[in-house]
Order: structure tokens, then C-alpha cells, then sequence
């Protein structure tokens, strides 16, 4: 019966790679319990955005097989590792950059991290932004300080089911960083280097505005997944957010996708969209650059933020929060199918984007 089962699986594609769950090696476990057939899939990361059509995918599939009266379907995931990691333990590092300030990029960083460990993901966050760290306030831990093991290695702080580091937990409050190059690059090193991270499927990188020296040391110094561009959608941001594609471009950066912050506004009182910035302007950075998602403007994120509280977790019914959510999980998907583009010798042409 194992192998009826294994058969009908066979032809459940998995939404995202075109290639059956078998072959993926994404069954773990197909047997059947009198009329019930129990079928375990083990996803490429908790965070997978078509879940639910792998399900009903699986149940059509196996309730066809002679016998099999009902299915029970339940999941597991396993983060695939780059096949080059990043770090001892770390899985996949993700720059989220913006070329320019003032679009809400540590704002995304925050929550995509926070919506990745809801789902399951072990999660780190990088506030690489060392002149202006927000990291630390918008996790709520603004007076924590950082200490070190016995092997003189950083503790991550933790929130939130995310371990985080922020140089605001080094320094004291209100101190200005008056650092030239070889100083950042140093702190960046032993930011990535000289922290007990310990294991992490996803460690979320918020960079500083512009292209400049930390950009440079991180693409140096690590090996870096993909990046994420944040920006808002009038031509002013699009002209930065083409500065930081050119960026990770020239430094062999992919552009896992672009996230269109504060992208239209719904007044509370009347249900009106306003494109306070205009709207969609994301798109004229290229359609090779998938759109991960467009965050309306939402004075919750803001209060969310000045108290601590990632709006995934505050506020998850909001439009902004499941916006990004939506986001988080739509990059866990453009990982795993790099990843798995590395494994397999051959692909589609076109790659599904949700």
C-alpha cells in the first residue's frame, strides 16, 4: 500500500519548483492506518506560501488511491542550506538594503524577521545600520546590554523568538559614532564573525542607507544569499533603490525582491485608498526583480515600532501586518527555490512569484 501511496505522490507537484514532492525528497512519511492514509511533507522552510495548495494537492492525490477512505496531512520543513553557507550554523544571510532613508527598511527587516520565527524559522537580526541603530528600540529592548561567553564570543540578545544584535546595545544611548571606514568594517566583522549565533535557517540584515562602506564589508565578508530592496514607490526612493540594485549587482548580490513600502494609505473613517506616494512606481526597477509585496501606510506599524512590538505579532489581523507577513513568507519561497535550483539539474525557464 506504501507504494500506491508513494505512487499517487508522485504526481503532486510542488507549486513553486514544478518537480513532484518524491523526487524532491520532500515525503517523509506515507503509510496507511486502516482506511486512513497519513502522509507527513517536509517543506524547504516553515514559512512556505503555498502550504495550503501542497495540502489539497496531497489529499486529491491520495484519496484517488483504491482503499484510502480518508487523509491526514500534517507538515514538517527543513531549511535547504545554501551550498555555499553563510556561517558555521547559519543557513542563509539576507541583506535588506534601500539605497536611501526615510522608506521604513529597519521597519521590514524587524517584521520579516519576527514573521519568519512565528512560523517556525530560527531567526537572527543584524542591525548593521551603526550610525543610526533602531533595531534594538523596535524589539523592545532599547537598555539591554550585550555580553559574552566563555569562549569571549557575543550573546545575541533575544525577542520576540529572534535572536538580534544592534550596535545601540553596545554604546550608550544618544552617543554619536563618529567612525571612518577601517572602524566599520572591524565592528561588521565581529558583528558577523565574533557572535555566538549558534544555528539559524535565516539571519536578516538591516543595512544602513546608500552603498557604502558596510555594504562593501558584508558582501566581502560573508556569503550572502540575496538582498531585499525596500522602497516607497515615488521616483525620488526609485532612483536610490536603483543604486543599491547596481550595487549588489556589481558585488554579486541577487535580488531576491523588491517590497514596496508604504505603498497606498486606507483612511480609517470612509475605507478610501489614497496613493499618497503614487503607486506600483516598484515595477519600473525591472520586472527580473519580483515584487515581494506592498505595505500600506498603517500608524500601527509606527506604534508598534516606537513600543517594541513587531506589527506581525502586535497587530496580525492589520492590513499592513498580513502585508507583511505575505512578504516574509513569499522570500522564504524565492530562497528555497534557489536553493533547490543549485540541487537540481534542471529547472523551468519561468519560476512562480506569489
Amino acid at each position: 500500500m506504501r507504494d500506491a501511496l508513494m505512487n499517487a505522490l508522485k504526481t503532486v507537484n510542488d507549486p513553486e519548483l514544478h518537480r513532484d514532492l518524491v523526487s524532491l525528497g520532500m515525503i517523509e512519511r506515507a503509510e496507511m492506518d486502516g482506511g486512513v492514509a497519513h502522509v507527513k511533507v517536509n517543506l524547504t522552510t516553515p514559512a512556505c506560501p503555498l502550504k495550503g495548495k501542497i495540502e489539497a494537492d496531497v489529499r486529491a492525490a491520495v484519496l484517488a488511491v483504491p482503499g484510502v477512505q480518508d487523509v491526514r496531512v500534517t507538515f514538517g520543513a527543513t531549511v535547504r542550506a545554501a551550498a555555499q553557507p553563510a556561517l558555521p550554523g547559519v543557513k542563509h544571510v539576507v541583506l535588506v538594503g534601500s539605497g536611501k532613508g526615510g522608506v521604513g527598511k529597519s521597519s521590514v527587516a524587524v517584521n520579516l524577521a519576527a514573521s519568519l520565527a512565528r512560523d517556525g524559522a530560527r531567526v537572527g537580526l543584524l542591525d548593521a545600520d551603526v550610525y543610526g541603530p533602531s533595531v534594538a528600540h523596535m524589539m523592545g529592548q532599547p537598555a539591554a546590554r550585550i555580553t559574552a561567553n566563555e569562549d569571549r564570543k557575543m550573546i545575541p540578545l533575544e525577542a520576540h523568538g529572534v535572536k538580534f544584535l544592534s550596535m545601540a546595545n553596545l554604546s550608550p544611548a544618544g552617543q554619536a559614532l563618529v567612525w571612518r571606514g577601517p572602524m566599520l568594517h572591524s565592528a561588521i566583522q565581529q558583528f558577523i564573525k565574533d557572535a555566538a549565533w549558534g544555528e539559524l535557517d535565516y539571519l536578516i540584515v538591516d543595512l544602513p542607507p546608500g552603498t557604502g562602506d558596510v555594504q562593501l564589508s558584508l558582501t566581502q565578508t560573508v556569503q550572502v544569499t540575496g538582498a531585499v530592496i525596500v522602497t516607497t514607490p515615488q521616483d525620488v526612493a526609485l532612483i536610490d533603490a536603483a543604486r543599491a540594485v547596481d550595487m549588489f549587482r556589481k558585488a554579486s548580490v541577487p535580488v531576491l525582491g523588491v517590497v514596496e513600502n508604504m505603498s497606498y494609505f486606507v483612511a480609517p473613517d470612509t475605507g478610501h485608498t489614497y496613493d499618497i506616494f503614487g503607486r506600483g512606481g516598484s515595477r519600473k526597477l525591472g520586472s527580473e526583480y519580483p515584487l515581494l509585496g506592498e505595505i500600506p501606510l498603517d500608524v500601527e506599524v509606527r506604534q508598534d515600532a516606537d513600543q517594541g512590538a513587531p506589527a506581525v505579532l502586535a497587530h496580525p489581523d492589520s492590513a499592513a501586518a498580513q502585508a507583511l507577513a505575505g512578504v516574509a513568507r513569499t522570500l522564504a519561497g524565492q530562497i528555497s527555490v534557489r536553493t533547490m535550483h543549485s540541487t537540481l539539474a534542471e529547472l523551468p525557464d519561468q519560476l512562480t512569484v506569489v
